[in-house]
């Protein structure tokens, strides 16, 4: 298995997270067991790792990788919103930190037959969780223009997002737009050329936009942060390292609201709604990869790190 994942922000995230040696962490996207490794290096004989992900891939990969930590780790296949369950399941109400590490790892952008890469030619695909029935190919052949709209709209954050729908519908009408390939052709021929040439690859938004809406990327998040910030112990901390501002904003969103809850009007002497504070972001700003991360891995320009501490 030759699961080739760079840890983004791997110094960063491992700092942040205050690591006590006899202390519980999970990871929620375990991937490669990039950050895993470092966390379990780190860990005493009391010390436990518990280790999330959804694709069957990672979980065997990280699985070789943390092998030598033995009954230190627990690695489970599952959604990291499943996390709750899945500590209640191993009999732990509480841990000392948290890491999710979002988007799509570099294992799945480069096995081609994957179909996460506009660059490589293959079946429309994009699931996280191979048990999943629905396709980037279902969307893109059963979903209305308008429902296509919209997903490239929010999701994609393309200005073309009107002539991108209308240019999938009217290609489909001719025949089912089956591979990367084909759907990178339609969208190209949506985009006016002096915009092609400008802003990185033409269908870079669109394969995000369909990607996020089939593996459901930011309801999960949404949905369940509130939850994972309820799972750390007294000085635990949580650490986000998202890929795009949709992801980013919902994290510092959330951080910001679990630090200040209080909706009373601003010129109430007291509290009076009960809210209270759940602990304090740590990074007002997000920590950014380092010039030298830049230049041995050009995929982490995008990344941010957030990190919220419990109180």
């Amino acid at each position: 298995m030759n699961f080739k994942h760079q840890s983004v922000l791997l110094d960063e995230t491992i700092e942040n997270l205050n690591i006590l040696p006899e202390g519980t962490y999970v990871d929620g996207t375990l991937g490669g067991g990039g950050h895993a490794f470092y966390v379990c290096s780190r860990l005493n004989e009391k010390g436990h790792f518990i280790g999330i992900d959804q694709d069957a891939a990672a979980i065997e990969a990280a699985g070789e990788r943390l092998s030598q930590f033995g009954d230190k780790v627990t690695i489970v296949r599952s959604n990291y919103s499943e996390m709750k369950q899945v500590l209640n399941n191993l009999g732990i109400s509480k841990v000392n930190g948290i890491v999710l590490d979002l988007g799509v790892s570099s294992y799945q952008l480069d096995t081609t037959e994957r179909g996460f890469t506009y660059r490589e030619n293959a079946p429309l695909d994009m699931r996280m969780d191979q048990r999943q029935e629905k396709t980037a190919r279902d969307i893109v052949n059963d979903y209305t223009e308008m429902e296509l709209y919209y997903i490239i709209r929010d999701y994609g954050e393309d200005k073309f997002a009107k002539n991108i729908a209308k240019h999938i519908v009217r290609a489909r009408g001719e025949k089912p737009i089956e591979t990367t390939d084909e759907l990178t052709e339609v969208i190209k021929a949506a985009i006016p050329m002096k915009f092609r040439v400008v802003g990185g690859h033409p269908a870079k938004r669109t394969f995000q936009a369909i990607r996020i809406e089939l593996n459901h990327e930011l309801d999960v998040l949404k949905d369940n942060l509130n939850e994972m910030i309820g799972l750390l112990d007294t000085g635990g901390r949580i650490c986000i390292i998202t890929f795009h501002s949709l992801e980013d904003r919902i994290v510092k969103n959330i951080f910001r609201k679990c630090e200040n809850p209080c909706e009373c009007p601003p010129n109430f002497p007291v509290c009076v709604c009960g809210k209270k504070s759940l602990g304090k972001v740590i990074s007002r700003k997000p920590i950014l990869p380092s010039e030298a991360e830049l230049e041995v891995n050009p995929r982490s320009k995008s990344a941010k790190l957030r990190v919220f501490e419990r109180r």
